[in-house]
């Protein structure tokens, strides 16, 4: 299988491209149009702000390839987030895969829970191939102060302030708003159902 990471500035790629070869999966990382278009299965990552990838992304026109992938696509993180229409970090329009408006945390006041959200949470209502054999309420790990409203385009949901979109699907497009590559098994199997799809 040919397996493509995209590389861009706001990538976790190398513990994304561990966690592939846990599993027996060799990725390329590349930002190489060709390349990219002619994989099997893309992932783009992501850890940082959103302005900032999008500007990078738009620079090299990597924006414009990503919305025209036909073959699955999983975003992860940041690279999920940068798939919704806007996110309120930094009034960012991104690449409108997904009709979600990312939106920061608010805490209540005396919930006493911070933001970013930092560790372990569980994923609910799980839908798609992507959680096959995947139990609900498995924990997976969190990194980010930022979410995705719930609509349509959800297949999982987590609770943390209020509920939201921790995984969304539409067409060929997947994203995922914890870190699969850092969610021990439960991670591994998601990697590894998103290689079979």
């Amino acid at each position: 299988m040919n397996l493509v990471i995209i590389k861009y500035n706001a990538g976790n790629i190398q513990s994304v491209r561990y966690a592939l070869e846990r599993i027996g999966a060799t990725a390329t990382v590349t930002d190489d149009h060709n390349s990219i278009a002619a994989a099997d299965k893309v992932i783009f990552p992501g850890v940082g702000e959103a302005s900032t990838a999008m500007h990078y992304l738009k620079e090299r026109k990597l924006d414009q390839l990503i919305t025209s992938l036909r073959q699955p696509v999983l975003g992860i993180c940041l690279g999920m987030q940068l798939m919704c229409r806007h996110s309120e970090e930094n009034d960012t329009t991104c690449l409108n895969i997904f009709d979600e408006e990312v939106k920061l945390f608010k805490p209540k006041q005396g919930d006493g829970l911070k933001v970013p959200q930092i560790g372990w949470n569980t994923i609910q209502d799980l839908k798609t191939p992507l959680f096959d054999t995947v139990t609900e309420n498995s924990y997976c790990y969190f990194v980010h102060g930022y979410y995705a409203s719930k609509g349509e385009h959800t297949i999982a949901t987590t609770d943390y302030i209020q509920p939201y979109s921790s995984a969304l699907h539409r067409d060929n497009f997947y994203g995922v708003q914890f870190h699969p590559e850092k969610s021990a098994e439960v991670g591994e199997k998601i990697l590894a159902n998103f290689l079979k799809i």
